[in-house]
């Protein structure tokens, strides 16, 4: 909101080098059955001329010391499917839409 939906290059750099940085204290932190999803809401280049989202598509993330590492979960058919992942690490019954992808990154 702050970079992306307005065109600053700079800013938009700087905030995803400040997260870098502070990403290692998070994983130091994490437990071993903890899950780390990292992703977005949408796309927002700040070098487009448009002020509005410019990608279909949104980056999925995922650590955890008991998550396999090197997986492709590939492109999926719905920003739900990490939502149905989340349900099923929790071991929670639910009926919502989406393929969950915990099979696939889990040990």
């Amino acid at each position: 909101m702050l970079y992306g939906h307005r065109n600053n290059i700079n800013g938009y750099a700087q905030a995803l080098m400040k997260f870098d940085r502070r990403l290692p204290e998070i994983i130091n932190e994490m437990k071993s059955g903890d899950l780390l999803i990292i992703t977005a809401d949408h796309g927002c280049d700040p070098t487009t001329a448009s002020t509005d989202h410019s990608r279909e598509y949104i980056p999925v993330l995922i650590y955890g010391k008991n998550m396999k590492s090197g997986v492709n979960i590939g492109i999926r058919d719905c920003f739900c499917d990490i939502g149905k992942t989340v349900l099923n690490a929790f071991e929670v019954e639910n009926d919502i839409k989406g393929k969950s992808f915990y099979k696939e990154i889990s040990l």
